[in-house]
């Protein structure tokens, strides 16, 4: 039986990580500028089947071939840090662009969205550094089934996700219009959104820490 202070731990990493800029919110907050509100919930569908996959990996114990084979964990690490880099430097480049400054881009078809989702969500770094690694810190070996633990950790960081992602989806467009009329502010945060990402790389590139087995 999971315990409350783990749901409570657990929502309180997610409500962290989610609110820290990174692919996910890049990626809804372009579709529902750029497409609309409807694009966005689509490809919000595309992020929460990759959370599910992720949590279907961690109730079946999939996440312990990390503790065998350190070097995939550590290779996951550095594939993530890279990837975050490359986001910081599309944010601080000069001529850098601003993920609430709308751009006209090809309108994409809703399997597209979906799949596009999906995919942004099985290589988001964080995602996979949280089933992998910060989720086990939660469980308790001697409250009963890990694999039900680990489903009920992983429903409350879905839930979370899910919440404050849709508010994202919801809220983009009138972010993006009042920023729009406030050109330092759009610069403010495209250099925080850099600075988080990049910050966020370094950390996860010199982290020593191993995965633990769930």
């Amino acid at each position: 039986m999971v315990s409350a202070s783990a749901l409570a731990g657990v929502a309180l990493v997610e409500l962290s990580l989610v609110l820290t800029p990174g692919p996910n919110m890049i990626y809804l907050v372009s579709r529902s500028i750029t497409q609309g509100r409807r694009a966005g919930f689509v490809s919000l569908l595309g992020v929460a089947a990759g959370f599910f996959v992720y949590l279907a990996a961690a109730t079946a114990g999939l996440t312990a071939i990390f503790v065998v084979v350190p070097g995939a964990y550590t290779a996951l690490k550095f594939v993530g840090a890279a990837y975050l880099l490359y986001l910081a430097w599309h944010a601080l480049r000069p001529g850098g662009t601003n993920v609430f400054a709308p751009e006209q881009v090809p309108a994409d078809p809703p399997r597209r969205l979906f799949v596009m989702g999906l995919v942004t969500n099985l290589l988001n770094p964080k995602v996979a550094v949280l089933y992998m690694s910060l989720l086990p810190q939660f469980i308790n070996p001697h409250g009963g089934s890990v694999a039900l633990q680990s489903l009920a950790l992983g429903s409350m960081q879905i839930l979370i996700a899910l919440i404050v992602n849709g508010l994202i989806v919801c809220s983009a467009g009138s972010l993006a219009r009042f920023l729009s009329q406030r050109p330092a502010w759009m610069r403010g945060q495209r250099y925080l959104m850099g600075g988080v990402l990049g910050a966020l790389a370094v950390r996860l590139a010199t982290d020593r820490s191993r995965a633990v087995a769930a």
